[in-house]
């Protein structure tokens, strides 16, 4: 666990509520595709015209077509005019044609139906699957596909939720993700608080409002994270994730094991006791000590001596940390 910033380590036994992304998050963050749609496409080009769409993208769905086309020696078109579409896919032209690739919000936009695919749709989120749609645009817009993604959730993670919400914190998972795969991500890991569909910008919105409620901290891996985490109380990153977003946070979990964030907190709280503790040692030797000098009844050899123990409590207190912190760390684990 890397705290880059102390206040971040004072305030953490203070949450109550705590945000989660999905992606690379509560999950590995190594999806594969497992399931594909057929529209007006077989699956040769469906899988073709995605990974055109895909190429040079870092993002962990796009590693899943372009090796799903690399496992199938499919060869990718050329790739022209691409454009992100925030919080909802990718756009571009592959051989003259005008495609966009992504979520359920595409099909809205061009004022398409699922179709025959709905029912598949609804079976394939109710299992946690992330979907993409792949759509041909242009004055009659056809839907040609759609992908199906499933990601192994991370070891730990339903641990972890369940150890902070004996601690009384509301957990959350926020997420551009379809409805079906966010609740059943959340349903597994016994997540109070599923919100579904949220764009980049409205993350960061949804934690301010969050913090009208109490102290809140967000955990993210991404670059469309790092607005959310600056905007949280406490900012936690994966340390395996986009470094904007190890910039932007408080706090660091290194090897992205989610107990950290039960190890954070413990190590707040008793870090807060131990300041807490100095405060009442240091004030004590004042206490006793300024009355009997203010009276010269004190010898200044007396005051250096007691000066001297107020600091030597404190520190030798303070040392008392490490030994009590790896302690509760070790029954977490």
């Amino acid at each position: 666990i890397l705290i880059k910033d102390a206040e971040a380590l004072e305030v953490a036994h203070a949450v109550q509520h705590i945000a989660f992304d999905k992606t690379g998050t509560l999950t590995e963050g190594k999806p594969r595709i497992v399931h594909i749609g057929l529209g007006e496409s077989n699956e040769a080009e469906l899988l073709r015209l995605a990974g055109s769409l895909q190429q040079g993208s870092e993002h962990p769905l796009a590693k899943a077509v372009l090796q799903r086309c690399a496992e199938q020696h499919i060869t990718l078109p050329a790739l022209s005019d691409s454009r992100a579409l925030a919080g909802r896919g990718i756009a571009g032209s592959v051989e003259g044609r005008s495609l966009q690739l992504g979520s359920s919000r595409l099909l809205e936009e061009n004022q398409l139906q699922a179709g025959a695919l709905a029912e598949s749709a609804r079976t394939w989120e109710a299992e946690g699957r992330t979907l993409s749609w792949l759509i041909e645009t242009g004055n009659i817009p056809r839907l040609l596909g759609l992908l199906a993604f499933g990601d192994q959730l991370k070891d730990g993670a339903a641990e972890a939720i369940a150890e902070l919400r004996e601690q009384g914190i509301i957990s959350h998972l926020i997420s551009g993700d379809n409805p079906g795969s966010v609740a059943a991500v959340a349903s597994v890991l016994g997540i109070d608080e599923p919100h579904a569909q949220v764009l980049p910008a409205d993350k960061a919105r949804l934690v301010g409002e969050l913090r009208q409620h109490g102290t809140v901290a967000m955990v993210g891996d991404g670059i469309n994270d790092a607005p959310a985490l600056k905007q949280a109380n406490i900012g936690i990153a994966i340390g395996s994730g986009a470094d904007v977003a190890m910039e932007a946070a408080d706090v660091i979990l290194i090897g992205g094991r989610l107990m950290g964030l039960v190890e954070a907190a413990q190590l707040s709280r008793l870090t807060f006791r131990k300041i807490v503790e100095n405060l009442i040692w240091a004030s004590a030797y004042n206490v006793a000590a300024i009355p009997i000098a203010a009276a010269g009844l004190l010898h200044p050899m007396i005051g250096v001596i007691a000066m001297t123990a107020s600091s030597l409590s404190v520190i030798v207190n303070s040392l008392q940390l490490k030994r009590a912190s790896l302690s509760a760390i070790h029954k977490t684990q």
